[in-house]
């Protein structure tokens, strides 16, 4: 990662010593990440390494070494931290893309595309082993967290596989968000500050920032592929509404009673499912950034932005802590 991608990533590093040392574990982290998806069979080696070499931002990384701002950041044990937390957000990546019949995944060609279901899915799994072999030589506690952190993101990934099943459908959503994506990126602050060194309650706080600042970070994802007129999500905008996912401003705009003909429309088209006719997605789109379900979902965002915020009140001021308030800006800026 380099200092553009910082900015990228609505991320500021005003202090030079803080970005070489965030810098330096992120590079120690491809260099181990590389290492730890080395097999003798060519075969499990080129799928393994399929999507490290795609890269990615390395979100879990990064506040890994952010976390450790808070200790000792260059203990030693810091790095193969961040790698347990990289190759598990890998893994279930792999199996993402078989559940969703995906094509592509970072621009390349999915593996499960290129080498089968059945072989993505054990990737996947190589990759987990990885993961908790790395965890066992950072001590029981490492072990016993990315294993907790393991059963959420697959209650996460049931819940969204059964649906709500009766409950109310925006908060089953948030609900999986938190166990999918806010799980894994609170572990991984936790992580950073635990094997520096920091104390208890700053570990506590950072784990808890990362609960929520994960959460807030796949929310403002959701408007992005709505609002965005570019491709500044990654992905060409309305792709979720083509795929019949129902993201944030979808389902509160499924759940309105606004009664006026554009909710009333908006609500007809969304009933039917995936939107692949080009008209109907079109209109559907136009319909929802105009409408109030979109500004609500921003309000959400912006408070799960301020919400993350809070949770750093009891760390120390200085650099580290501007860095992770700066997060919190970008979120809220970018759902705008």
């Amino acid at each position: 990662m380099s200092t553009g991608q910082f900015g990228a990533l609505g991320l500021h590093l005003a202090d030079p010593r803080v970005e070489a040392s965030v810098l330096g574990v992120l590079d120690g982290v491809e260099g181990q990440l590389r290492e730890s998806v080395a097999s003798a069979d060519p075969l499990v080696a080129e799928a393994s390494r399929h999507l490290v070499d795609a890269g990615g931002k390395r979100f879990r990384p990064l506040l890994v070494a952010l976390g450790a701002q808070f200790g000792e950041p260059t203990a030693a044990e810091v790095v193969p931290a961040a790698v347990v937390m990289e190759l598990t957000h890998l893994a279930t990546l792999y199996h993402d893309d078989v559940m969703d019949e995906a094509a592509v995944r970072r621009g390349a060609p999915s593996a499960n595309s290129r080498w089968t279901n059945s072989v993505a899915i054990l990737v996947g799994d190589f990759l987990f082993a990885r993961a908790a072999d790395i965890a066992a030589n950072l001590g029981p506690e490492a072990v016993r967290l990315q294993a907790r952190t393991f059963a959420r993101l697959v209650h996460g990934q049931i819940a969204e596989t059964v649906g709500p099943r009766g409950s109310d459908p925006v908060a089953h959503y948030l609900h999986v968000i938190a166990e999918k994506t806010g799980s894994l990126i609170a572990t991984s602050a936790r992580f950073g500050g635990m094997f520096a060194g920091a104390p208890a309650e700053h570990v506590e706080a950072l784990a808890g920032y990362g609960e929520i600042i994960g959460v807030a970070f796949q929310l403002s994802d959701d408007l992005l592929d709505i609002a965005s007129e570019s491709v500044q999500s990654g992905k060409t905008p309305g792709t979720d509404l083509r795929e019949g996912v129902p993201t944030l401003p979808v389902l509160y705009a499924l759940g309105s009673d606004d009664s006026d003909a554009a909710s009333v429309r908006l609500r007809e088209i969304l009933a039917t499912g995936p939107l692949v006719d080009d008209a109907l997605h079109a209109e559907a789109l136009g319909l929802l950034r105009e409408s109030p379900a979109l500004k609500r979902a921003r309000e959400t965002v912006r408070s799960y932005a301020e919400d993350a915020r809070t949770r750093l009140a009891p760390l120390p001021q200085g650099p580290a802590r501007r860095a992770l308030e700066s997060l919190c800006d970008y979120i809220a800026d970018r759902t705008s």
